[in-house]
């Protein structure tokens, strides 16, 4: 293993993190260490196209490069020698690639290898040899006493004897695009001053996804309860479970799906006494900005609940937990619909402040 001299003369470091904008946000406590410890470093991040945004937000990163990994899940991938060209070309000393446990970290060392990136820090659970200069045998495994998806990159950068000044997520809004999205909301029919609540009901799963009529349900009750309005979020493909949601109710609702870029998701996000979601990108968004989070928790996997955030994660146990599926094999989503509508309003009045 190489030892830590090398990385504290480090003046340009890439960050690795190739999937979703939630997985960026859940990295920044370990941004964060590299970037208390080297302050004075160059640090970029390598991540998905569809992360690039985050990435810029989080205030963390000098730079930002996009590139669709063809080891990733991509309609249509980059080629590996554009992504080896990129890193070559922008000379840095050393990388620090994170992934989950179900990832191999060793397709990214190999890409850091070709364009002679020098150090090479990552988990591994087989044995990397040259490909990586600090591996970190990986203990984890899918299941209990696994490591929250944090604490997992924090451990990591520990290995080099890097912490965070705090341990919290990372995301700044932008003023600008905060104060776009809140007139939006007044002109989309948000009295001033009146309480509401984010439902994000979308998710890019479908094992992932509690069913939209019930996050209809939810909302007339909280109107009905505590008489807050509820604003629906979600990606441009979500409208259609936007829809499905909002006819389900008797009462007024908003409809933003599609209609916000990630600051302004925060800003709406931000200013909202709760949020209501799926386990997706925003519920880690919502951990970031402190907003209470009551979480729609699939157990496709159990590592990546909401962070250090006042929260509730629901979930229906159900024998063929962890089973990492994007969708249900066994058809039945039974660890989402066997949480009943009730459940889910009595978290929501518990998390809103009366």
């Amino acid at each position: 293993m190489s030892g830590h001299l090398g990385w504290q003369r480090a003046r340009r470091i890439l960050a690795v993190r190739l999937d979703h904008f939630g997985d960026v946000l859940m990295t920044t406590p370990a941004l964060a260490a590299i970037r208390a410890n080297r302050p004075d470093a160059h640090l970029a991040l390598w991540c998905s196209p569809a992360s690039a945004a985050v990435a810029e937000a989080t205030g963390l990163v000098d730079e930002v490069v996009p590139f669709k990994a063809p080891w990733m899940k991509h309609e249509q991938p980059d080629t590996l020698r554009w992504g080896v060209d990129q890193i070559a070309q922008r000379g840095f000393d050393a990388a620090v690639i994170f992934t989950t446990c179900t990832q191999s970290a060793l397709p990214a060392a190999m890409a850091c290898m070709l364009a002679e990136v020098p150090l090479r820090l990552a988990h591994a659970r087989e044995q990397s040899y040259s490909l990586l200069t600090n591996w970190v045998p990986d203990p984890d495994l899918i299941g209990p006493g696994m490591r929250h998806e944090v604490q997992r990159q924090l451990d990591l950068v520990a290995t080099l004897g890097w912490t965070p000044h705090h341990d919290r997520l990372r995301f700044e809004i932008d003023d600008q695009r905060e104060n776009h999205a809140l007139n939006l909301l007044r002109a989309c029919g948000l009295p001033e001053g009146l309480p509401y609540v984010v439902m994000h009901p979308g998710a890019t799963a479908p094992s992932r996804r509690y069913p939209a009529e019930r996050f209809g349900a939810v909302a007339d009750g909280l109107w009905r309860e505590r008489g807050v309005r509820t604003v629906f979020t979600g990606a441009d493909g979500d409208q259609d479970v936007v829809q499905r949601a909002r006819a389900a109710m008797k009462t007024l609702s908003i409809d933003l799906s599609g209609r916000l870029d990630i600051s302004e998701l925060g800003g709406v996000i931000a200013h909202a006494r709760l949020l209501v979601s799926n386990n997706t990108g925003p519920a880690h968004l919502a951990a970031a900005l402190a907003t209470p989070v009551v979480d729609l928790y699939a157990l496709t996997n159990p590592q990546h609940t909401p962070w250090k955030s006042p929260a509730r994660v629901l979930s229906h146990d159900v024998p063929c937990r962890n089973c990492l599926k994007s969708v249900c094999p066994q058809g039945h989503n039974a660890c989402l619909t066997g949480i009943t509508t009730e459940q889910v309003l009595a978290a929501c009045l518990e998390m809103l402040p009366t």
